[in-house]
């Protein structure tokens, strides 16, 4: 019998029992069923289950007291996979009616499964989607010098900077398949609907299968996906043999890489020649999407000679299915639950709408040595979206006539070392990230790491260096271009970055978690950071933090202080409304796919779902403000793990908000 064919009779036989034990065990169940599937069977599940929903129906079904968690394997020999009868449900009997009604229905379902065994090609048939556990959420992390991920840079050195990722569940074939389904399970248990948490397992699943083209190109490139799918090393070891150039490619990245991802199902085949292919992949852990093209040598055994992966924005053939707010927050408990479970995310999450809070939690430990846990209290290292704060201080001295957005940096630094630099640059262009000033990450700050301890002594490393390329002239990611606007903070304002910001910004929001103490100083609540970067498990990420943070990024803060800056961003407590809607709204293309506003980023690309924030990233640390000006969500992410631990949960959300 059909395993997909299988599935539906079981989840029907679980949807005919009564509503308060559906809510509170049925998706547990079909993970149980799925596990049973690829393993022991799912006969005894039946069994099992055919004695439940009697059982359901005779006692009181609202007298559970043990969790599922507690019900443990069957006993050796035992043909099924456990057994609901470890349920603690009273002995009270309801009315004889009731009784007959789940004897009745306990009957009928028996009939329809001994029916679908002997006649399984007549029955409803369920797609690939309902065959599989929904599938969570990854994304790539981004350099902080870059806008563009390759997976060639990634498996040679692995990243250190922001977190940065798109997402979304299904295409509109798999929108009309799912539509499908839901009739084809509405047929197979007597015309009932369903609910929204079964929806989202069938959008969350495993897309169906693309072939690869029978070509040399094509050939090579269906060995990669295996090897890469696999997780297995020394097939990863093999497959890089086929390369005419290695180059940079490594196992250990390979393997890291795919540990992030979950692997990647191909979704299109774009271009096929006999020694290229080119098409679109997406993570099976996530709804991550990435464009590959592969060149062979024409002579066999046709070398690799040309591999590319980055990651793109979704395409537009694929579009995202959105949710009800009420199935998006059981959904994302669900992914929450699942992804701290198995290590991906170790953090805290806040959604709101029109100020209040909808879903707030934290997971996993701030130490894990002590055993201390992660709660909505503690405090997160952000990485870059310090250039939040930096930004709205910049346009608060806009406001006040202090500054000029068109002045050059050289007006308000005069003792900048580099008198060309500083002449040509202007203070939009660094706000934009589009004055080619570089970034500070690299050999000279790994070797000064500790002596960098104000904003002037990272200008006195700097300054004296050329720009990279004509300001203006193009849009790249600049923390030094963010460290030179906390310089003019300070010279304008007369007082360190770090006062300004705490009087003008966290003061004004209420925002008494957040700061930028040195790493020396002890910080209650401050968490530690865990990263996976250079191989050997999780590990503090103590030896690749700064001395504190900077107005490039660096400090620290809580969910629940970040919903408090967008909500004075919203009423206008820090900014005005021009200055609000300037700081906001986009001004640059960036590779990403998105604007850049002033330390903002602006995603418009649909416009009934715009949206602002910014992210940070870097070993040990990833967070994402997200916040909808016309819908009135935000959505606030912090984690204590890799990119893109935040990233990945943030777009999750932001994928599935509701349409109204």
């Amino acid at each position: 019998m059909a395993q997909s064919m299988l599935r539906a009779l079981y989840r029907g036989l679980l949807y005919l029992h009564p509503p308060a034990f559906r809510k509170r065990f049925a998706e547990e169940m079909l993970w149980i069923f799925d596990e049973a599937a690829a393993t022991r069977g799912t006969l005894g599940l039946f069994g099992d289950g055919l004695v439940s929903l009697l059982r359901q129906w005779i006692v009181r079904p609202e007298s559970w007291h043990a969790p599922l968690a507690a019900i443990g394997p069957a006993r050796a020999g035992s043909s099924a996979f456990f057994a609901w009868e470890h349920f603690e449900v009273p002995q009270d009997r309801l009315p004889f009616y009731r009784w007959m009604q789940g004897s009745v229905i306990s009957l009928g379902m028996l009939s329809a499964v001994l029916l679908m065994a002997g006649q399984g090609g007549r029955a409803p048939r369920l797609l690939n989607n309902l065959t599989a556990s929904p599938s969570t959420k990854a994304a790539w992390a981004l350099p902080s010098t870059s806008s563009h991920w390759s997976l060639t840079e990634f498996v040679a050195s692995g990243p250190d900077g922001e977190g940065y990722g798109t997402a979304g569940l299904s295409d509109g074939v798999r929108a009309r398949q799912l539509r499908q389904q839901e009739k084809a399970i509405q047929v197979a248990i007597g015309g009932r609907s369903v609910p929204g948490s079964l929806r989202y397992f069938a959008a969350g699943s495993r897309a169906a299968a693309v072939e690869t083209p029978k070509t040399p190109a094509g050939e090579q490139f269906s060995a990669w996906l295996k090897s890469f799918n696999s997780g297995d090393r020394a097939q990863m070891e093999e497959i890089l043999t086929r390369f005419k150039d290695r180059g940079g490619r490594e196992v250990n990245g390979m393997l890291g890489f795919r540990e992030r991802t979950g692997g990647f199902d191909l979704r299109k085949i774009e271009e096929s020649a006999a020694l290229r292919v080119s098409g679109l992949l997406q993570e099976r852990d996530s709804d991550q999407f990435a464009r590959f093209m592969m060149d062979v040598e024409a002579e066999a055994p046709h070398k690799i000679t040309r591999f590319d992966l980055d990651a793109i924005p979704r395409p537009a053939e694929f579009p995202v299915e959105r949710m009800s707010e009420s199935e998006l927050l059981a959904a994302l408990r669900e992914k929450l639950e699942k992804e701290s479970a198995a290590d991906k995310f170790a953090g805290a999450v806040i959604v709101a709408k029109d100020g209040k809070v909808v879903f707030k939690g934290a997971y996993g430990m701030a130490d894990r040595e002590k055993k201390t846990p992660n709660t909505l209290d503690t405090k997160f290292r952000i990485g870059s979206m310090n250039k939040m704060f930096t930004a709205t201080s910049i346009l608060q001295l806009v406001q006040a006539g202090k500054i000029a957005l068109a002045d050059p940096l050289g007006k308000y630094v005069t003792d900048y070392p580099n008198k060309e630099f500083a002449s040509k640059v202007t203070i939009q262009q660094l706000l934009t990230h589009t004055g080619g000033t570089g970034d500070i990450f690299g050999p000279e700050f790994d070797a000064r790491r500790k002596e960098l301890r104000t904003l002037q002594d990272y200008m006195n490393l700097y300054g004296k260096r050329n720009l990279e390329f004509e300001p203006g002239s193009r849009w790249e990611y600049s923390n030094y271009g963010f460290l030179l606007l906390g310089v003019v903070v300070e010279r304008m304002s007369g007082k360190s970055y770090y006062d300004y910001v705490s009087e003008n910004v966290y003061g004004p929001a209420g925002m008494s978690a957040s700061g930028s103490l040195t790493e020396e100083q002890n910080v209650p609540n401050r968490s530690i950071g865990y990263t996976r970067f250079g191989g050997n498990g999780l590990r503090p990420n103590t030896d690749t933090l700064p001395y504190r943070g900077t107005s490039a990024g660096g400090g620290y803060s809580t969910v629940e202080d970040l919903l408090k800056f967008a909500n004075v961003l919203a009423s206008h407590k820090v900014l005005d409304a021009r200055n609000t809607e300037l700081l906001t709204t986009g001004k640059v293309n960036t590779a990403r796919g998105v604007k850049y506003a002033f330390g903002f980023m602006d995603d418009d690309t649909d416009p009934a779902f715009r949206h602002f924030g910014h992210g940070g990233g870097a070993p040990g640390m990833n967070g994402e403000l997200e916040i909808y000006p016309q819908s009135g969500y935000v959505i606030a992410v912090l984690a204590n793990l890799d990119p893109p631990a935040a990233g990945r949960i943030s777009d999750f959300v932001c994928n599935r908000l509701p349409k109204n």
